[in-house]
């Protein structure tokens, strides 16, 4: 079986590979195996060395990383640069506080000693996505590998060159072979090695549906499973906010990556006192935003990612007008590539697919409400909980909203984002556990009690 490489804006193809063979996936998880038990031994002091090196390594060579994953996925390349940044600043932080966070804990009690070490669980598995293919696979596994760990990463089968690129910028920085290995494998596949006890922890970042599948055969075998899943993140705007800044920021939150975020504000909830000043603003942002040739550096929103995509938002689109919404899209002529335009819909009815699916593209449903009351009951109104954004100039009044959202993560006065120093994840079906922060750094280890008497 074979999986192709195609470029979303000129549709090309770019590569073709061959999966690995059952007997090539035997030998290699083998040696990640071996690399574990060799690994583990290494001083986290030299482990923060490595993963120092890493993030050089990437700022040195981030053009050439950059121009494979827009390529690859179609993302604008100064936002493809931008991530590679972003991964290079995370190694950074790992190579600067692991050490530290990674340091035993002593507790008094009446024993002689009573303390709780950090090691490592074994081999990771990593089932990662498209749209972030470098930060969603560094995210997890630079954090994971400075803990000890070693990392199996089965990337999305859209970004094969992205997935070579990750594992030869870890052998560049000198990590030894196997510590982070990419495999060219089908889904059924990673899902057997779960089952198969060939991987002893996972990490999941994708669908809904897939993340069910994963924690399912997870559970079965009683192993430590983290899932960061979908989002449908609320933008709220208050009636006292910065509409001006509000507006701006909205219209970039939604169009960030062609709308292909988890994170990316999906909802926007404004209350009526400021509602026609606030889509004036966004919609006059979004007629700024230049929509090409995502190689082009002043390129702000590329193609999508693949057909399916495509599809799907032409279907959400679709239903929202079939359902009386009126929707307004901003003009451009596409002569080639996966593009689709950028729309509002306004007054979308609680039944439509703008609501009640993640819109993984660049449309922009707006809700107009009376109230903070409602504000929060329509915020909450979703299945969702990664992100939310709040908008006010009473920091305190946001505040007290913030309490009242139910997300892993509040922005207040500015869009929602991941951050190294901060811990990342969703509540409800947006997943489990929490990536970055030292949160992360202790998701994959085993927290081991030791008490000591004379």
């Amino acid at each position: 079986m074979v999986i192709q490489s195609v470029n979303p804006y000129t549709e090309e193809v770019l590569k073709t590979f061959e999966l690995m063979t059952p007997d090539e996936v035997e030998r290699e998880m083998s040696k990640s195996r071996r690399a574990f038990f060799a690994w583990r031994e290494v001083p986290v002091s030299e482990r923060a060395t490595r993963v120092k090196k890493l993030g050089e390594h990437l700022r040195a060579e981030k053009r050439r990383y950059a121009e494979t994953m827009t390529r690859e996925m179609g993302k604008p390349i100064k936002e493809s640069v931008s991530e590679i940044e972003k991964c290079a600043w995370l190694c950074d932080y790992y190579a600067d506080n692991g050490e530290t966070l990674l340091q035993a804990e002593e507790i008094k009690t009446e024993a002689k000693k009573s303390y709780v070490v950090l090691q490592p669980l074994g081999v990771v598995l990593a089932i990662m996505p498209w749209n972030f293919p470098f930060w969603q696979a560094f995210r997890f596994g630079v954090p994971a590998i400075t803990a000890g760990n070693v990392v199996v990463l089965k990337h999305a089968s859209n970004v094969p060159m992205c997935a070579l690129a990750i594992e030869e910028a870890f052998g560049k920085a000198g990590f030894p072979a196997n510590v982070f290995k990419t495999l060219l494998i089908g889904a059924r596949d990673a899902l057997k090695f779960i089952d198969e006890d060939k991987v002893d922890a996972v990490s999941f970042t994708g669908s809904e549906k897939a993340g069910g599948e994963v924690a399912a055969v997870a559970g079965k075998r009683i192993k430590k499973v983290v899932l960061e899943l979908g989002g449908s993140d609320p933008f709220i705007v208050l009636d006292d906010a910065d509409i001006e800044k509000a507006g701006r920021v909205a219209a970039n939150a939604r169009m960030i990556n062609a709308g292909q975020s988890c994170i990316a504000a999906k909802r926007f909830i404004v209350m009526e006192k400021v509602a026609e000043e606030f889509k004036k603003v966004f919609l006059m942002r979004l007629k700024e935003l230049k929509i090409g040739d995502p190689m082009d550096e002043t390129t702000d929103v590329g193609p999508v990612a693949k057909q399916e995509i495509l599809d799907a938002l032409k279907e959400q689109l679709r239903d929202a007008k079939a359902k009386g919404a009126e929707v307004v899209q901003v003009e451009h002529s596409f002569k080639k590539g996966l593009f689709s335009p950028l729309c509002v819909v306004y007054n979308p009815k609680e039944t439509m697919k703008v609501l009640t699916e993640e819109v993984f593209g660049p449309i922009a449903p707006i809700i107009t409400v009376k109230d903070e009351e409602e504000a929060v009951s329509v915020a909450n109104d979703t299945e969702y909980g990664l992100g939310a954004a709040i908008w006010s100039r009473n920091l305190q009044r946001a505040e007290r909203l913030a309490m009242r959202i139910e997300a892993g993560a509040i922005a207040i006065n500015d869009m929602v984002k991941s951050d190294p120093r901060l811990p990342f994840g969703g509540i409800k079906k947006s997943g489990i556990g929490r990536e970055l922060s030292h949160y992360g750094l202790r998701e994959f280890v085993n927290i081991k009690t030791v008490v000591a008497r004379e």
